[in-house]
């Protein structure tokens, strides 16, 4: 059964900061080789970290919004840990639209 997920990626652009739209795209075909529906691209931009990680003291955030199966996750999990530019992934199952709206208190 497939699922929409959220996935919340920091990329190391260290010393690519000219080719970032190159490195979302990528990691957004990525994420289609593997059998998701890609629906949106999300580009939070660079933000520093509060303390430094892995010798980095910032990245650049991207959100992907998708449709998969579970065990498509799972390779893309794998298949980005082997990715130097990924520094961080996170992913989480989505809530779908019609839920998130917020209901006025009366």
């Amino acid at each position: 059964m497939k699922r929409n997920y959220e996935g919340l990626i920091v990329l190391n652009t260290a010393g690519k900061e000219d080719s970032v739209d190159t490195l979302v795209s990528n990691l957004g075909r990525e994420i289609e080789a593997e059998g998701a529906k890609l629906e949106q691209i999300d580009r939070i931009g660079k933000r520093k970290f509060p303390y430094g990680s892995k010798g980095l003291s910032d990245g650049y955030y991207v959100t992907y919004h998708f449709v998969a199966e579970p065990a498509a996750l799972d390779k893309l999990r794998n298949k980005l840990k082997l990715n130097a530019i990924v520094h961080q992934q996170h992913y989480q199952v989505a809530r779908p639209a019609h839920l998130k709206k917020v209901k006025k208190a009366s």
